[in-house]
Formats: structure tokens, sequence, C-alpha cells
């Protein structure tokens, strides 16, 4: 059996790599004994996975708003990221494998103490607008996202950056204050696109190096894509002629469009719609492991969210398990009240795991001396699919232990403009990062974009410069294990669980290996995905 499995792999691989004609391949499956009809199937399946170029893609997200735009400073939700890979490189790139890849950087180095990296470019590049991609550019947009005006979501990833020169046209440096061992992953995000540099900034409008130019941009609504005919990597992404990249917030209305053929693939499959959608023929669901979780994070910078005890009384009075259960329909696992999940390089998973425990909830609660006054948790399904059921079932669960939440149940259109970051203790979720770093800089940094906490620890902080700088594994594990205690036991963050990244699919589209570092294969699927 282990025989066949392999050598069945391996006609595979060569079918695929076109040294195996159908005639050839059909014939060495039925000498291995492996039936016709499944290798009529193994035939299929090879077909579908051989990227073929043209057709019309037609995709759906669950985010999404009308106050969205794809400047780079301010990329917020999955169909932004989506679009912008789609109309602008990076310079480096996550593979599927976690693998950190050259995309209009071919290679990078350091000096020994990771403080000085040095990127040397693709040569013949060129803009949506013309232009040939030189270290200009890269500089302009690296800066976009630094001084003390920015407001980039990308800004407090740079705070290091003391100087950015060009070396020749086609080579960039850039010096830091303190070393950075993971720096270039930083820069395989969707906010830190190459755009054309103009007027000592960039022309983000004017599209960038990518494989498709953007047509019609209707915000919360649809974006329309046109390949690329002068593409650099043309002969290995961007497959299809056009792509609709559609918002669809409602999960039934999404579900539904995937099911009537008006779309080809949708993300964020609510898990109670799994086995439903995995029965039907027509479909094919996938699901992952990766960073994605989903989190209620207080303002630990507004009363009464301010008092430790009372965060440490809201932990204590969650049931994870009955979340992961009910409302993951078991597509997860329970989290800790810190980003670092189990797929994280250092994920410390020795560390004593919160769980419900009433009396502790109670303890907290008196110590806090805040009463019994009802506190509100503002929650919409645009948080994650589930997240109102979430809510109501934590509800419930704090109730046993004497806490009142009232669940303010908020619209899904404008969730992200008007509810998240702006009420003081909400749904949400993260999608995550590569990087440790990046995931704590981006989200936890006391003057972060995003820091939906409002998060600032003197020693959190001290940490996370420390952390980033060190070279011994050994001891930067140590420093990343106790940021994650200091965030489960005095965080505003609770993190009840890590969720399966889940999409489903018609079998008219097809790609290759995922990545499940963020939804929609990395955010990358107009690049890397193809219609059969």
């Amino acid at each position: 059996m282990t025989h066949h499995k392999t050598e069945t792999d391996w006609l595979v691989a060569e079918l695929r790599k076109g040294r195996l004609s159908r005639r050839a391949f059909l014939g060495r499956s039925a000498a291995l004994g492996v039936a016709m009809s499944v290798g009529q199937g193994l035939y299929s399946q090879a077909m579908a996975a051989t990227p073929k170029r043209g057709g019309h893609m037609r995709l759906a997200m669950g985010h999404g708003a009308t106050s969205d735009t794809l400047d780079p400073a301010t990329l917020l939700n999955g169909p932004q990221w989506t679009a912008a890979y789609g109309i602008t490189n990076t310079l480096t790139e996550l593979a599927p494998s976690g693998e950190l890849v050259g995309g209009l950087a071919t290679e990078w180095s350091t000096s020994p103490d990771a403080r000085i990296w040095t990127f040397k470019l693709r040569e013949g590049v060129v803009f949506h607008n013309g232009k040939t991609m030189e270290a200009e550019d890269v500089i302009a947009s690296i800066n976009y996202h630094r001084g003390e005006a920015s407001k980039s979501v990308g800004k407090p990833l740079l705070d290091t950056v003391v100087d950015i020169r060009a070396d020749g046209p086609q080579v960039v440096v850039i010096e830091l204050s303190a070393g950075n061992a993971d720096f270039p992953y930083n820069f395989g995000d969707a906010i830190f696109g190459i755009y054309p540099a103009k007027d000592n900034s960039i022309d983000w409008r004017a599209g960038g190096t990518g494989g498709y130019i953007l047509k019609t941009e209707k915000p919360g609504q649809i974006y329309e894509f046109e390949r690329n005919p002068n593409y650099w990597n043309g002969d290995n992404s961007a497959f299809a002629d056009t792509i609709a990249l559609m918002s669809i917030t409602d999960p039934a209305a999404r579900t539904n469009a995937l099911i009537t053929g008006e779309v080809d693939c949708i993300d964020k499959i609510e898990p109670k719609t799994v086995s439903l959608l995995a029965r039907r023929p027509d479909m094919i669901v996938e699901e992952g492991a990766g960073p994605l979780h989903y989190t209620f994070p207080m303002h630990t910078r507004t009363a009464p969210y301010d008092n430790p005890d009372l965060r440490l009384a809201l932990k204590y009075a969650l049931n994870r398990e009955e979340l992961v259960e009910k409302v993951l329909f078991g597509h997860g696992v329970v989290g800790n009240d810190h980003p670092i999940g189990p797929s994280y390089r250092y994920h410390a998973s020795d560390i004593e795991q919160l769980s419900y425990d009433p009396d502790k909830a109670k303890f907290h609660m008196e110590k806090s001396g805040l009463g019994t006054a009802a506190l509100n948790l503002s929650a919409a399904d645009a948080a994650f699919a589930g997240a109102l059921d979430a809510a109501v079932l934590y509800q419930a669960s704090a109730k046993a232990a004497g806490i009142n939440i009232n669940v303010a149940r908020a619209a899904n259109d404008g969730y992200w403009a008007d509810v998240w970051q702006k009420k003081p203790w909400v749904a949400s979720y993260w999608g995550g990062y590569a990087t440790e770093d990046t995931m704590f800089a981006t989200g936890f940094a006391a003057e972060a974009a995003w820091n939906d906490t409002q998060w600032d620890d003197p020693q959190f902080n001290e940490l996370m410069v420390n952390a980033r700088a060190e070279l011994d594994e050994g001891l930067r594990a140590e420093m990343y294990r106790d940021m994650q205690v200091i965030l489960r036991d005095r965080g505003g963050s609770i993190t009840p669980m890590f969720a399966n990244d889940i999409h489903a699919r018609t079998a008219n589209i097809a790609h290759g290996d995922l990545s499940w570092v963020r939804g929609f294969d990395g955010r990358r699927i107009l690049d890397r995905w193809w219609m059969v």
C-alpha cells in the first residue's frame, strides 16, 4: 500500500509538470492496481491543480465597508488586503510553506547584529502607469508609513528605522537603531506594497506593479480587476483574465451566493454550516489552523476596564470550551488571552490555561470594588461568524459568577468604523501575522493604530524591543513566553479561541498549496488561484 501511494504521488506530480500524457497516466495507474475510476479521479484532480490561464473569477468576502480605501496606510480588512495584493507587490512574500521568499526583492542580507538590512530589487519591473520601479519608489513607499504625522497601521513596525537610502537604482539599504532578526517579514504585508514615487510621497491611486489593474472600485460592494498584460511574474501567477471581488458581510447571503453559482469561492464559512456544505457534491470545503483568533478587547485606559481585577474577573467568567464547542463547532482550539497561538514558532504551550471559574470571577469582581453594574459588550457577526452567539453565551456564563453583561447588538454595516476601537468593550478578530513581533507591534505597541485595548505596559514594551533584537533563540523564546504571560494575566484582550480558517469553493476554481496565515490563501488569492 505504501509503495502504491508513493508511485501514485509520483505519477500525479509528473502529470502536473507536463511530463506524462493522460493515456500514460491512466495506464500506469492501472498497472499499479488502482481502479480506473480512481485513476480518472486522480487525473481530474491533477489537471485541476495545473494552473490554467483565462476566465472570470468571482470571489466574496465577509468583510468590507463603504468607508474603505486602498490607501496602504489604512488597509484594515480582508477585501482591502486582498485587493492591494492584486494591484501591487511587496518586497517579500510568505510562501504557503511558511518560508519567506522574494517578491520585488530578489535577495536580502544583514549585518551580524541584524541592524543594517540590504535589499536587492528585481530589475525590469514596470508600474501600471508605465514607470520602471527603482529604489526611489521603494524608499518612498516605506517612508509613507513613517514620520510623526503618519497614522499608518505600519508605523510601529518601522519605529526603529533611522535611515533608508539607495545604493544605486536597484539596491535599498535600511539602518535600524537596534537589531531585528525578523525585519524582512514585515515587508510581506499588504500595507507595504510598493507604489510609484511622486512629489516626495507615493501615488497609490496609480496602481502598483501587481498582476491586476483596478477597473471598478465600490468600497463595501465590489472591486473589479483586469489582468495586467505587462506583469513581471505573468508566467507564474495572475491567471484569470478578470476578477470580481465582492463584500457580502451577511453569512447566509454569502453562502447562498456560492450555492446559487453567483460566486466561485467565499471565505469566513460559519462553522455550523460546514457539514452541510461539505455534503454537497458541487462544493469543496477547505480549512486549516493558523493564527486566526477571536477576541473581546477592552480599553485598558478607560474606566471601568482600567481596573486589572475587573479584567481578571471577566476572564474567569468566560467558558472558553463552550464557545469552541457551540460557536466553532470544534473547528478550533481554546485561547489563553494572548495572540500567540499554536501555529507560532514561539507559542508557549507550557503556560497554565485560564479556565472558567465562577468563584475566582466573583473574588476579583468584589476586589475591583465596581459593584454589580451591567457592562456593555458590543457585538455583531461582522466581527466574526457567531460573534453574537458567543457574546450571549458569555453573558450566561458570567451571570453564574454574579457579573452582569449587557450584549449591545451592533449593525454589521459600519461595525469596523463605528464600533471597533470606538466602544470600550467589543467583539473582534485578528487574522494574525507571520511573526510574534509583527503581531505584538501591530496590536499591542502603545502607539499602534490597531492597539484595540489601548495597551501600554512598561515591562511588556521593554520585552518587545529586547526580543526583537535578540538573536539567541533560547533567550528570545523566554522573552516571548513572558509577554504571553503578561497579556494573559494583565492584558485587556480576552481571547477565547483560535479558529480554523474555512473557505468553500466550487470545482470551477482551483489552487496549489495553501497558506493559512490569514484567509483566502494569505489574502493572495487573486495572484495564486485560477479558473478550471
